[in-house]
């Protein structure tokens, strides 16, 4: 199907859901790119400020069970809208927390963060991926892709506001009012309705039952291990860079920013390869791909090898998550339970993954201890069958692999 094929209602809700995606990059990072002066602010050690941030992981990991059922009952629209809401009261914590000085109120502020962005990922998710139905081709590694391009510009925001002195608290205030009216806005264009998600049996929303289906658990594992790859790259790619090959902080950051660069990159144009050669092949591919990035990495033994191991690594990483999320909405009817299993799943990995890779490189070393990363993708690569499209779901037309 061509852009002239699709009405102009589905155009306008791609655009919307590609906003959501965008935005909630956005919120978190240009925030999270000032760290430094919220540790500095409310006086923490690097420890304590580790601490802090654990608050977000948690309010997500404990918010992302609920958000399925949030999602059924409520509807995609306004799913998102009161994520982006509690988000924004969240963040209106952190920035009287910043001007008062007190850590008692960051906490509840960052846990309501978390909560929100939890809520509304998974929301955001199930709207993307019904309109990647209605169009008839793949468009969440797109979507993911404008996510990656929101955490550029939030960073991008943050630094600015600290390099000409903008106070903290006043850019926290600023985006908290922003997202929400920028929610409020966009998900007026959503297509996905309330009654569609209600279209099943009652128990059908039941979110226990998804929790015991073979195929969502194997597509959860899956994106827990390609999540897993991502997020340590995140976490770790300049820290091997400058340790594991004595390299200067800036060719670390340009480490990591390769490794951005390439999977922002494979998720703009990740959907051509999907609708060509489907999800199982495609996703193998570029997890062998991604292992010989991670091999390039963690043996190349000089840092123009690693950095060239980065872009293999970025590649093989870029598509796991936005796959997976399509194939736990395969069914409309159970889409939101489903997306909120294997988020929930999936983002385990984001929790676990930066403490079990720091205690193994306080033991090995870190290239040595990024080799768990190798065994991650591994995971994600064996388990990729499970994304084969459902009998009566296949996107675009494409043959059932």
């Amino acid at each position: 199907m061509t852009d002239l094929q699709v009405s102009p209602r589905i155009r306008r809700a791609r655009t919307a859901v590609a906003v959501a995606f965008f935005v909630n990059g956005l919120c978190f990072a240009s925030w999270i790119s000032r760290t430094p002066a919220v540790r500095d602010t409310l006086g923490l050690s690097s420890a304590q400020l580790g601490l802090l941030l654990l608050c977000v992981s948690v309010g997500s990991i404990a918010g992302l069970p609920l958000s399925g059922p949030i999602v059924h009952r409520l509807g995609a629209r306004s799913a998102v809208l009161g994520g982006s809401l509690t988000v924004g009261v969240g963040l209106i914590g952190l920035g009287i927390a910043l001007v008062l000085v007190s850590v008692p109120i960051a906490v509840p502020g960052l846990v309501l963060v978390g909560l929100g962005i939890g809520t509304w990922d998974v929301a955001m998710n199930v709207e993307g991926a019904d309109v990647e139905r209605r169009l008839g081709r793949p468009l969440m590694p797109r979507l993911h892709a404008g996510f990656s391009l929101g955490t550029v510009a939030g960073a991008g925001i943050g630094a600015a506001a600290a390099a000409t002195g903008v106070p903290l608290p006043v850019q926290v205030f600023v985006v908290a009012v922003v997202a929400p009216v920028a929610m409020a806005v966009a998900t007026r264009f959503f297509v996905l309705e309330r009654a569609e998600l209600d279209a099943g049996e009652p128990r059908r929303s039941n979110v226990l039952t998804a929790w015991r289906e073979p195929r969502t658990l194997l597509v959860g594992v899956m994106v827990l291990g390609f999540a897993f790859t991502e997020g340590s790259a995140n976490d770790w790619m300049a820290v091997a860079m400058v340790d594991g090959y004595g390299t200067s902080e800036a060719i670390g950051a340009v480490g990591f920013g390769v490794f951005v660069a390439a999977m922002t990159v494979a998720r703009m144009f990740g959907g051509a390869a999907l609708e060509r050669y489907g999800r199982v092949p495609t996703l193998r591919a570029t997890a062998v791909l991604g292992l010989a990035g991670l091999l390039l990495v963690l043996l190349g033994g000089s840092a123009p090898v690693a950095i060239a191991g980065a872009v293999l690594w970025g590649f093989g990483a870029a598509l796991g998550f936005p796959v997976g999320m399509s194939a736990a909405a395969d069914d409309p009817e159970r889409a939101a339970v489903r997306v909120s299993v294997v988020s929930s799943i999936g983002y385990t990995a984001f929790l676990a993954g930066p403490p079990l890779i720091g205690l193994l490189a306080e033991h090995v070393g870190i290239l040595r201890g990024l080799f768990v990363v190798v065994a991650a993708l591994t995971l994600g690569l064996v388990a990729s069958g499970a994304s084969r499209p459902l009998p009566a779901t296949a996107v675009g037309g494409v043959e059932r692999r």
